[in-house]
């Protein structure tokens, strides 16, 4: 496709508002099959919707990870999760994805380690049909229903690592992400409830039942929500430390099943 195409896809999404035109045109291109194609999606992301969306796929921690419209785009700075996870990792451990959109912390887990017992789950049916897409190829599960419930019970006191990029923005500042988010992600992937930390203590709760003793629980979280969190760790039993990650504005913090006395 000539210049002049992509010029005139470059001044449309700028004037649009988008901030990275070029790179963006380049991705459209890239990805179209033809010109018909290619004009639906530049009209696509010109009205608001995701680029991921347009394009199909997200790129997280180095693979590409198939996305669908209606479903939670993972975040670069989640990047920061995995490398925690796959640090307390080895390979054959096994991990549980809670809440696991489009399934991509756990693959990315995966792919890292070579092989992994993964189980994922969300409540979302649009979330479970995407990570089918990208967990099932790994060789993992994947179960619709809400956090801990679909799992199998054979999974009780066996888990290595337990992920989970929770909903942790609080009601009152959903109005306040980018539209891309606000508009187009389903709200029940970004509402924490009052303080952001409903599911996250739920999460917390159960966590000791389904971990190994000495296993991992991982939550993102926000800097400023961190020691709340820690708190919620410790008064469920485990034993908790937060990291932060500067460079990509990333917190986590990290639950440790404590060793039988």
């Amino acid at each position: 496709m000539n210049d002049q195409i992509k010029k005139s896809i470059i001044k449309r999404l700028r004037t649009a508002g988008c901030v990275f035109a070029e790179e963006e045109a380049e991705l459209l291109l890239a990805e179209a099959q033809a010109l018909d194609a290619l004009s639906d999606m530049v009209n696509n992301r010109i009205n608001g919707s995701p680029l991921e969306y347009v394009l199909g796929w997200a790129e997280f921690c180095g693979h590409r990870i198939a996305v669908e419209p209606g479903v939670f785009v993972p975040r670069r700075r989640t990047e920061f999760l995995v490398h925690q996870a796959v640090a307390f990792s080895i390979p054959g451990v096994t991990v549980v994805d809670l809440c696991c959109g489009t399934g991509a912390i756990g693959v990315a887990i995966a792919k890292d380690l070579g092989w992994i017992e993964l189980h994922s789950t969300d409540i979302d049916p649009t979330a479970v049909r995407c990570a089918l897409r990208n967990v099932t190829s790994l060789g993992g599960q994947v179960y619709e229903g809400d956090l801990y419930k679909p799992l199998p019970s054979k999974l009780r006191g066996k888990v290595d690592i337990l992920v989970a990029n929770v909903p942790y923005v609080p009601t009152g500042q959903i109005k306040l992400l980018p539209p891309e988010a606000r508009l187009h992600e389903p709200n029940m992937a970004l509402d924490g409830g009052l303080d952001g930390l409903d599911i996250q203590r739920r999460v917390a709760k159960e966590a000791p039942l389904w971990l190994k003793t000495g296993g991992h629980l991982l939550i993102e979280t926000s800097k400023m929500q961190a020691p709340q969190t820690v708190e919620i760790f410790s008064q469920n039993g485990l034993i908790p430390q937060m990291v932060h990650y500067a460079e990509l504005d990333s917190t986590i913090v990290i639950g440790t099943n404590p060793l039988q006395e």
